[in-house]
């Protein structure tokens, strides 16, 4: 492990040297590229720094334990020995989970696609619910949301909901979300009090720019219509919604949000890239992501993975077997909790999986 550290250091020094360079400077691409690599790996560094001075610390209070005679300074000393002993395994603790494999996509904006599933309206007004908790969510970390499509539901709530999530590490925290929401409440409209049980899926999928994933434009092909619903006079005499479909995966994305047909096809070409790039790396990783099936599920949409139960103000995550009677405040967007849990259990089964694997 320490070698590694090393060359990680060694590595942040020469970037150091690089970022110097006035050849560096002047190109754009590589400042951007060494810029980005020396940012990822700067909280490694600094913690093996940290970690190098504790043990140096820590030597030198060994040898103070060995001469000093007198007794008030002894006692102060061991003091500062056991101290720095916790403090090196704890940085050694964290230095090997900042050693763990990193998912890519963890740093990238968000696509999030929440749909109403079984339940009727029920489940297009939990729909709404599960919309409003990730906004609320997203605004406690400081994050812009970007509506890109929206059905709304006559009785409230949305048949589907498309939205940008726009914030540093944004995917890390909510990659956890994919798969089946269940809500079980009394509906408003159930005259009887009896408690329902409706369920919305939620999609979420690392923003992925065009150069990143491989499609030819002959690959697409681009259909446009008058757009229906919302939208004012020129609802029905513009053809300005899109729908585009990418020929070789089957994947089909429609778009009328915008009046403009040129803001429709950017928006629709963002969501086909990330459900083309996401369609990829499901069938690459279907049979050697064990460690994050172990973890937190498959990811797949159709996985049932947390219920809301109103009636118990509790909310069950299914993956790590997590219950807490705190339904009222998660529904705030206060997920905080359920995703540091999950971080955390991902990061215990990476540990574990590399121990196997030493």
């Amino acid at each position: 492990m320490f070698d590694r550290l090393q060359a990680v250091e060694d590595r942040y020094e020469r970037l150091n040297e690089l970022l110097s360079d006035p050849d560096i400077v002047n190109d754009s691409k590589k400042l951007r590229e060494y810029s980005k690599e020396q940012s990822d790996i700067q909280e490694t560094v600094e913690a093996y720094r940290e970690y190098k001075e504790a043990k140096q610390q820590f030597a030198d209070a060994r040898e103070m334990l060995e001469i000093e005679k007198d007794p008030d300074m002894l006692e102060m000393v061991k003091e500062e020995f056991n101290e720095l002993k916790g403090q090196i395994e704890e940085l050694e603790e964290r230095l090997r989970i900042l050693l763990l494999p990193k998912d890519p996509n963890d740093n990238k904006n968000v696509i999030m696609e929440i749909r109403g599933a079984a339940g009727g309206d029920e489940a297009n007004i939990f729909a709404g619910d599960l919309f409003r908790m990730y906004t609320r969510y997203a605004e406690s970390q400081g994050w812009k949301i970007d509506i890109m499509e929206a059905t709304p539901n006559a009785a409230g709530g949305y048949k589907e909901v498309i939205f940008m999530i726009n914030g540093q590490g944004a995917y890390s925290k909510l990659k956890f979300e994919n798969g089946a929401h269940r809500v079980q409440r009394v509906p408003a409209t159930e005259s009887q009090g009896r408690i329902h049980t409706s369920t919305a899926t939620v999609a979420c999928l690392p923003e992925v720019h065009v150069e990143e994933v491989e499609i030819h434009e002959k690959d697409i092909r681009v259909d446009t219509f008058a757009s229906s619903g919302a939208g004012g006079q020129s609802v029905n005499t513009t053809m300005s919604a899109v729908r585009m479909t990418h020929l070789p995966t089957g994947v089909v994305v429609s778009m009328q949000d915008e009046r403009s047909q040129i803001k429709n096809r950017e928006k629709a070409m963002k969501i086909l890239v990330a459900r083309v790039a996401e369609l990829h790396r499901s069938e690459a990783q279907a049979e050697i992501d064990s460690t994050r099936k172990s973890a937190v599920g498959t990811g797949d949409r159709s996985e049932r993975i947390r219920t809301y139960n109103y009636p118990q103000n509790r909310v069950t995550d299914h993956r790590i077997g997590l219950t807490l009677q705190k339904l009222d405040q998660i529904v705030e967007g206060k997920l905080d909790e359920i995703i540091d849990t999950l971080i955390l259990e991902e990061q215990a089964s990476k540990l574990e999986k590399l121990n196997q694997d030493a």
